[in-house]
């Protein structure tokens, strides 16, 4: 094991723990910057014996496209939830709780999986089985549970097994 690879056990993580905190004083200064460079070097190393295995990413570039359907869905899921809310009675929608197969393998992509899912308005990702082969999602309104179900795994899973495995 290098220097290097010891004092940046992450370098990504360290890279966007410095971003981060740049993003939360909001305001750059070389202050900022080195204080927010420590932070990026001191919780990486302290949080390495935690993490012995770094998650593989097969392909890096397929991130961006993922992130983009993300971004997309989770504006599509806001205006379809807001009409939701405002526009149909309580006793008419048809909320349901799936469980969704997962053919994903590493807890990295299956975490990035329920993470999406939460975030995507109308959808909460509540459990993980014990073997880590299907995941329960609660829909705000899911006529056909069958489809949302498909959707998910087109969607995401098939996206995060390019990435991950």
């Amino acid at each position: 094991m290098t220097l290097l690879s010891r004092i940046f056990p992450h370098p990504l993580l360290s890279l966007l723990l410095t971003i981060v905190w740049l993003l939360l004083v909001n305001r750059f200064s070389i202050n900022s910057l080195l204080f927010g460079g420590l932070l990026g070097v001191i919780i990486p190393f302290i949080t390495s014996p935690y993490w012995p295995n770094m998650p593989r990413i097969r392909h890096p570039l397929k991130i961006a496209e993922y992130i983009f359907v993300v971004l997309y869905d989770i504006v599509v899921a806001n205006v379809v939830v807001a009409k939701l809310v405002l526009f149909h009675k309580n006793e008419n929608l048809q909320s349901a709780w799936i469980s969704v197969p997962l053919e994903l393998k590493t807890p990295e992509a299956i975490t990035v999986l329920a993470g999406t899912i939460t975030l995507t308005p109308g959808t909460v990702s509540s459990d993980v089985s014990s073997e880590g082969h299907a995941l329960l999602v609660h829909c705000l309104h899911a006529p056909d549970p069958d489809a949302v179900c498909d959707e998910i795994k087109s969607r995401y899973e098939r996206r995060l097994k390019e990435i991950f495995e």
